[in-house]
């Protein structure tokens, strides 16, 4: 199906405009960005960043806004409507929840071909099969804020679609993956350690990643990609019976996914994750800016952060470092990990829960029941 494109003018113009908001914005697609969002769904995006929203958030929110007006475009040859019609979302659903069964049967069941290879061509398609739930729900979540967002009221809440999307999961069950395979428990985490040497500013690096992203709770990938030096606190030693004392750190967080716009969150770090921050520091000679930086094959810092996928690139080469299979484990390892070996050290839900800084404790409590279950008393009726 035919397409509409925004002439060049209003396309240079967008681009433009994105420029000013590019700092938290996916650019490497700014150009397609531009051609698929119109003049007031750009406006939209610069108002929210001007309201403070989240720099992570906002970036979701943009990817599902390009999605879906590409989606339309293709789909009913339109750009989205505002507010959308509860007859487009329920085509939204019918496009991305469908059963692989009864495609077989009737080629018209779900997304039609030509959509799919329009979305593929754009590189907005990449797996086969449909989407997952959890997806479909984020992106009609966040077409949903938008709509919000321009002060109109859509009818995300109805009926007919909160039917239609649970009997699509429920024809459809899809076994919930984990978004690290294994998590990296205390020790899995000193085998990753044991690669990291002191010969390279990597090695030291890549230590402080480490220690630093699981002591202080498992944050986020993002969270340790963004760390900065202004956000460290030093704190007084921690006393401790028949040694040395401690050093202590706290790390302030500010705003975080789960936190109010207001709210600082802090974590502290005590012992060796302290002085594998102060080796990398020291080694590197940060004293302001971007903490975690990117190192080149000669051993040269640069200065700029590490993106946040490159923590996850880090977790993956030091388990095959560790003849461990980098495909189990990934940067959120270390976040479930905490949690997990929280449960395995008897620590309290509570005060796991004070420095990971989950607010659902349904959520934080899974690690925990999965690492009792297997030795637990239920498993030993007999």
């Amino acid at each position: 199906m035919a397409t509409k494109r925004p002439v060049g003018d209003a396309v240079d113009r967008r681009i433009h405009q994105l420029d000013t908001i590019a700092a938290v914005l996916p650019m490497e697609r700014r150009d397609e960005l531009a051609e698929l969002l119109t003049d007031q769904d750009v406006e939209t995006l610069r108002h929210l960043v001007n309201g403070g929203m989240g720099e992570n958030t906002l970036r979701a929110l943009t990817s599902d806004l390009a999605y879906l007006q590409a989606w339309s475009l293709v789909a009913t040859g339109r750009s989205l409507p505002w507010p959308a019609p509860e007859a487009l979302l329920l085509k939204f659903v019918a496009h991305h929840l469908w059963q692989p069964e009864q495609r077989d049967i009737d080629s018209h069941h779900g997304m039609p071909a030509e959509v799919e290879q329009s979305l593929r061509d754009q590189r907005f398609l990449r797996s086969s099969g449909p989407h997952a739930p959890d997806t479909v729900r984020r992106r009609l979540a966040s077409w949903s804020t938008l709509t919000k967002w321009r002060g109109l009221s859509g009818v995300f809440s109805s009926p007919a679609l909160k039917s239609a999307i649970r009997l699509a999961v429920r024809a459809t069950p899809r076994p919930r993956k984990r978004k690290s395979a294994k998590a990296v428990t205390g020790d899995v985490l000193a085998k990753l350690l044991a690669t990291c040497s002191n010969d390279s500013l990597r090695d030291i690096r890549d230590r402080a990643i480490l220690m630093v992203a699981f002591a202080s709770g498992g944050r986020r990938r993002s969270e340790i990609a963004g760390l900065r030096r202004e956000q460290l606190t030093a704190e007084p030693a921690i006393a401790v019976e028949n040694g040395p004392a401690l050093p202590s750190l706290a790390i302030h967080l500010g705003r975080t996914k789960t936190s109010g716009a207001d709210h600082d969150e802090v974590v502290y770090l005590t012992g060796r994750p302290v002085e594998a921050l102060n080796a990398w520091l020291a080694a590197a000679k940060i004293d302001t800016g971007s903490i975690f930086r990117k190192v080149d094959r000669w051993g040269n810092l640069s200065r700029r952060p590490l993106d946040p996928k490159a923590v996850n690139d880090i977790v993956k080469q030091r388990a095959a470092l560790a003849e461990l299979d980098p495909a189990e484990f990934s940067a959120h390892g270390l976040r479930s990990g905490y949690l997990t070996e929280a449960a395995n050290r008897g620590i309290p839900l509570p005060e796991a829960m004070e420095q990971s800084r989950h607010r659902s404790v349904q959520q934080a409590s899974s690690y925990y029941n999965n690492a009792t279950r297997r030795s637990g008393r239920a498993t030993r009726m007999l």
